[in-house]
């Protein structure tokens, strides 16, 4: 994704409220670099999964919805996962273009065993209404066929989602400047990839493009670690839990320095360890880190696209 990777060392060349430490880049990637986990999709248990096309389609619905749970504190994207693979095991058409089109807000409530209105849950259904009509528009209602017309190439996924469902259109100007994130479009190929190990729906020759997965996470993992410095205005404003506009300098800059970060803790692992790693396996590390911290302090941002 080089027009992911180019416009966030551009922002980072920029920032004016996230720096990205060169000391903090070594000092982790020593640290990561003999611990890096190979990703085991589904660890947990909580993704559904059939080895074929039904899976596809749960995990297209899924990345469609993969975002902003923090207004609830007791909802996290596991809730997500594991209530549409009960969903779709209770009922194998649940995701069939033309029902994805009609879901209400307490349709979906109901799915997910949620007792109360989703974090913006308009939107959310907006979405499921949005994928349903395209894919049957353009795909024969099918995200099977939205796949394998990428010829087993992320960077023409990624175009493909982003050129046909609005949603996934994560990109934004800073400073005059265009610069795309696509973090929901990105993660639904590493999803399938991970899924299918690199087989079939998850075949990519070039899986090795994909940047991290900018949300609200892995930004505070990388501060914590000394990879991201903040200013004391941006500090402040995340310390006391205030709300960060989407498209604004402090949000763009705390998404895109993370990716460049990560991209440059890449490099120099290849070069302390001559191993090539993907940037996917460290945006997990880091993930990973960051949920076992429960009093990790993140920016608020509510968003469509993380």
């Amino acid at each position: 994704m080089e027009e992911v990777r180019a416009t966030s060392a551009w922002v980072a060349s920029h920032s004016s409220h996230v720096t990205v430490d060169s000391s903090g880049i070594e000092k982790v990637a020593e640290e990561m670099k003999d611990s890096i986990p190979k990703v085991e999709w589904n660890f947990e248990g909580i993704h559904y999964f059939d080895n074929g096309p039904l899976t596809v389609q749960y995990l297209f619905v899924l990345d469609a919805l993969n975002f902003c749970f923090w207004p609830d504190n007791e909802m996290s994207y596991d809730h997500l996962a594991a209530g549409l693979k009960e969903a779709l095991q209770n009922d194998k058409s649940a995701f069939d273009a033309d029902r994805l089109q009609k879901y209400t807000g307490p349709e979906l409530r109901k799915m997910l065993k949620w007792p109360r209105p989703l974090p913006l849950e308009d939107e959310r259904v907006r979405l499921m209404h949005e994928v349903g009509f395209e894919l049957e528009r353009s795909f024969d209602g099918k995200a099977s066929k939205l796949v394998e017309s990428c010829e087993k190439s992320v960077a023409k996924l990624v175009a493909l989602i982003t050129s046909h469902f609005p949603g996934f259109r994560d990109h934004t100007v800073y400073k005059g400047h265009q610069v795309f994130l696509y973090k929901r479009a990105q993660i639904f190929a590493a999803d399938l990839w991970g899924a299918f190990k690199g087989q079939g729906f998850g075949e990519f020759s070039d899986i090795k493009s994909v940047t991290m997965f900018a949300d609200y996470i892995v930004p505070a993992v990388l501060e914590q670690l000394g990879v991201l410095k903040y200013s004391p205005s941006l500090s402040s404003v995340i310390e006391s839990n205030r709300e960060i506009n989407s498209g604004s300098e402090e949000e763009v800059e705390l998404r895109a320095c993370s990716i460049h970060a990560v991209e440059e803790i890449k490099e120099t692992i290849h070069r302390k360890t001559g191993n090539q790693v993907l940037s996917v396996e460290l945006d997990l590390w880091l993930w990973a880190f960051g949920v076992q911290c429960p009093s990790l302090q993140h920016h608020r941002t509510l968003s469509i696209y993380y």
